[in-house]
């Protein structure tokens, strides 16, 4: 540890050398302001500067316009630190770890593994700006492909692309649910539900002809907003990965009625499966109303109607089977018919034997581990509230990390 303290100061000591910049030449001591006229060269001023090797100082040379009175150190927007005391590689090592765990905890792992001192809020803010930029980028894409100016993405066929959507809800503090009907009636919110998308593709099937998921093919796009910007969003991402290309589409998700809307609007032509093991749910939820406290009366009705009708897909046999039950209180009977319904209005996604014939999945497994992994993971620890603009901006940093992009954004950064 002493010799890396004594490599980190060292490397300070260069790296301040390295940036230590000098007064401008003749030609150079004007510059443009952004009110339209001229900002001249004034003085040589200094600053210091957290890195990834320890606390820097260096001079660099200050304009001012004389018209708008607005002052500017170009050598500071050259090196992305204009109005920031950290660097682009505290930056970058803040807004990981910041995505990854707790911010104070963040904090310790910087100083343990870095030798860094900063602040849990430093890393909090640090985390969230660069995750509301990514977000930023994000609905500017969005905006394009509104406008459909998105580019035809070239490439390979890709034999089947799997599109899975759900939805999971996060504690948020009080403000942002004002307003907002709890799950309790009479009762106030206390989450803000993140619409969680995931695009992934599959290029083979094992022996028994279950499907095999392509290695490392998953991507996801989440926020917390309504399912109509959702499915936007959704649809960018499934475009950038070969939409375009696909051979074979499917959309995989629950009951609820926002993913299908939003499939048949952005996904028209795909096949549309409903999670069997959610379907299988729904079974079970009416075998518990009708034999409450029996498991082994529960478990018989289930495999006469699961094994016999839902797994094979037979689903009007499995609809009337269901309104020719006379329950014994008229709340099981209601609940029944809404069951029943569910089943009717999804019976053309619930061909399950069509579907393996196929080699597809049935299961919605691949979105519901991401709502435990991209989003439970890091924003539903003990303990945690959020603003929906801080949430939002560390959704939009863990997918673009998770999705393997994290080097591509500081690379597009450096290049701006």
């Amino acid at each position: 540890m002493a010799m890396r303290a004594a490599m980190h100061h060292a490397g300070a000591t260069a790296l301040s050398q390295l940036l230590q910049g000098n007064p401008p030449g003749a030609e150079e001591r004007e510059i443009s302001c952004p009110c339209g006229q001229k900002a001249r060269y004034r003085e040589m001023r200094s600053r210091h500067l957290l890195t990834v090797v320890g606390e820097i100082g260096f001079l660099r040379p200050w304009y001012l316009c004389s018209q708008c009175h607005n002052g500017q150190f170009p050598a500071d927007a050259a090196l992305d630190i204009e109005k920031l005391e950290l660097s682009p590689g505290v930056r970058r090592m803040l807004a990981l770890i910041g995505s990854e765990a707790p911010f104070d905890h963040g904090r310790r792992q910087i100083q343990l593994l870095a030798g860094l001192e900063v602040t849990a809020k430093a890393v909090e803010r640090t985390a969230e700006a660069i995750g509301g930029h990514i977000a930023q980028g994000e609905r500017r894409e969005l905006q394009r492909a509104v406008q459909l100016e998105l580019p035809v993405i070239v490439g390979e066929p890709i034999p089947i692309l799997y599109i899975q959507m759900d939805g999971t809800g996060i504690p948020v503090v009080k403000k942002e649910t004002v307003g907002r009907q709890g799950k309790t009636e009479g009762r106030p919110a206390h989450t803000r539900e993140v619409k969680l998308g995931c695009v992934f593709t599959q290029t083979t099937w094992d022996k028994e002809g279950y499907p095999i998921r392509a290695p490392d093919s998953t991507t996801y796009t989440g926020a917390i907003e309504n399912a109509d910007a959702f499915g936007k969003r959704l649809y960018l991402e499934a475009w950038n990965r070969g939409w375009n290309r696909a051979v074979k589409k499917a959309v995989i998700g629950d009951g609820a009625e926002w993913i299908w809307n939003n499939a048949d609007l952005h996904f028209p032509g795909a096949i549309q499966i409903v999670d069997l093991y959610h379907a299988r749910q729904h079974l079970w939820d009416v075998a518990r109303r009708l034999h409450p406290n029996d498991d082994m009366n529960q478990k018989a009705w289930i495999t006469v109607h699961q094994k016999r009708l839902l797994d094979k897909g037979k689903i009007e046999k499995l609809v009337l089977a269901l309104r020719s039950i006379n329950p014994a209180t008229p709340e099981v009977a209601d609940q029944i018919r809404i069951e029943a319904d569910y089943f009717e209005k999804n019976a053309e996604r619930m061909r399950y034997p069509k579907f393996r014939r196929q080699h597809l999945f049935v299961g919605s497994g691949v979105i519901e581990a991401g709502c435990k992994t991209v989003i439970g993971a890091r924003l539903k620890q003990s303990g945690m509230f959020w603003t929906l603009r801080g949430a939002n901006a560390i959704i939009a940093l863990r997918c673009c990390y998770l999705n393997n992009r994290f080097e591509d954004y500081w690379d597009a950064r450096r290049a701006a």
